[in-house]
C-alpha cells in the first residue's frame, strides 16, 4: 500500500466533487474554488492573446465551458487512478494475470467511469470492487450533471442576449433610450417596457449569480452584449430619476424597481469578477434631451445628483470595460 497515492487521490477526487457541486448546485456559491480560478486565468489570457478582438473573444465562453468540463473529468479520472495505484494488486489483467501498470490503471478508470467495463482488467478483493462501483457512479453522475449545467448555461446565454437586444433596440445610449419614449408630453408608453426590462434584468442577475461563467460569454456584436445594455438602462433610469422633473418622468416605483434590479446585477458581478474603476465615466448629456424639447432639470442640479452616484457609475464603467467594451457603450 502506498499511502501517498491514496491520500493524493482522495484529495483530488474530493476537490473535484466539491468544485462540481459548488458550481452547479449551490445557487449562492458562484464558481467553485478551482473552476473560478481557472475561468479567470483563461479569460485574462484570451484577452491578452486576442487583444480584445470581439469576434475572437466571442469564443471565450465556449472555450471556458469546455475547459471547465474537461478539468472536472480529468480531476476525477486522475483521483481514481491514484487511488487504484495505491495498492500494487488492486487491478490485474484478465488475460495474463499480470498486475496493471500505470497505463492499465488509467485505462481501467476511464472505461469504468463511462461504462460498466470491458473485462480487460478486474479488481482484486471486495474493497477494490466497491471502489470500482463508486468510480462508475461518480463518472456517470458528474458527467450527467455537467451536461445539464451546459444546457442551462446556454439557455441563460440566450436570455441575456435577448435582454440586451431589447434594451439597445430602444437606444444605443441612455439619452437615446429616453428620447425614444418621449411622446411629446410624457413617457407613459415606456412604463410597461421598463417594467418588463427590470424583471428580465432581475432574472439575469440571478442567472449570473448561479452561473458565473455567463460573464465570459462575450458577444461579437455590442447590440447583444448585456455588459453594454445594463449601463445603458441604468443610466437612462438615472436620467428619469434625476434629470427630468417628476411631473414628466416615469412612475417613481417603476424607476426604483429598475434601479434595484441593476444594483443586484452589479452586486453579483462585484462578488465574482469586477472591482470598481478608478475613473468616473462621462455623464449623460441633457442637451441631447433638450433637442427633443424634453424638460430637464438644470445642469448644475443634475451634476450635484451625479456626484452622489459616483461609486455606482464607476461600477457600471467596470462592467463595460471588463467585457472589453468602451464607455459610452454605443455611439449614436
Amino acid at each position: 500500500m502506498n499511502p501517498f497515492y491514496l491520500v493524493a487521490g482522495l484529495v483530488i477526487l474530493a476537490g473535484a466533487i466539491v468544485d462540481i457541486l459548488w458550481t452547479t448546485l449551490w445557487v449562492d456559491g458562484g464558481s467553485g474554488p478551482i473552476s473560478g480560478h481557472l475561468t479567470t486565468v483563461v479569460w485574462r489570457g484570451l484577452r491578452i492573446v486576442t487583444r480584445d478582438h470581439n469576434r475572437t473573444l466571442s469564443l471565450a465562453g465556449p472555450i471556458i465551458l469546455t475547459v471547465t468540463l474537461a478539468m472536472w473529468i480529468g480531476l476525477i479520472w486522475l483521483g481514481w487512478t491514484l487511488i487504484f495505484a495505491s495498492h500494487p494488486h488492486a487491478l490485474v489483467s484478465t488475460r495474463t494475470g499480470a498486475v496493471a501498470d500505470w497505463s492499465g490503471r488509467f485505462y481501467y478508470v476511464a472505461y469504468t467511469m463511462f461504462t460498466d467495463g470491458n473485462g480487460d482488467y478486474t479488481p482484486l478483493g471486495d474493497v477494490w470492487e466497491i471502489a470500482s462501483a463508486f468510480t462508475t457512479a461518480s463518472g456517470m453522475a458528474f458527467v450527467t450533471l455537467g451536461v445539464s449545467y451546459v444546457l442551462t448555461v446556454l439557455g441563460a446565454v440566450s436570455d441575456k442576449r435577448s435582454f440586451a437586444s431589447t434594451v439597445i433596440g430602444l437606444g444605443g445610449r441612455s439619452e437615446a433610450l429616453v428620447r425614444t419614449g418621449w411622446t411629446g408630453e410624457d413617457f407613459q408608453g415606456l412604463e410597461l417596457t421598463v417594467e418588463s426590462l427590470a424583471s428580465e434584468l432581475s432574472l439575469l442577475a440571478e442567472q449570473h449569480k448561479s452561473y458565473p461563467i455567463l460573464h465570459y460569454y462575450h458577444s461579437e456584436d455590442g447590440e447583444q452584449a448585456s455588459a453594454v445594455a445594463v449601463p445603458i438602462l441604468d443610466e437612462a433610469l438615472m436620467l428619469f430619476r434625476y434629470g427630468i422633473p417628476d411631473e414628466q418622468s416615469l412612475d417613481p416605483a417603476i424607476i426604483a424597481n429598475g434601479r434595484s434590479s441593476a444594483r443586484s446585477y452589479l452586486e453579483t458581478l462585484d462578488e465574482s469578477f469586477i472591482e470598481p474603476e478608478a475613473a468616473v465615466p462621462r455623464s449623460p448629456d441633457l442637451g441631447r434631451l433638450r433637442e427633443d424639447d424634453i424638460p430637464t432639470v438644470s445642469d448644475e442640479e443634475f451634476a450635484e445628483s451625479l456626484a452622489e452616484l459616483t461609486d455606482r457609475r464607476r461600477r457600471l464603467l467596470a462592467v463595460v470595460e471588463a467585457d472589453a467594451w468602451e464607455w459610452p457603450p454605443l455611439e449614436e
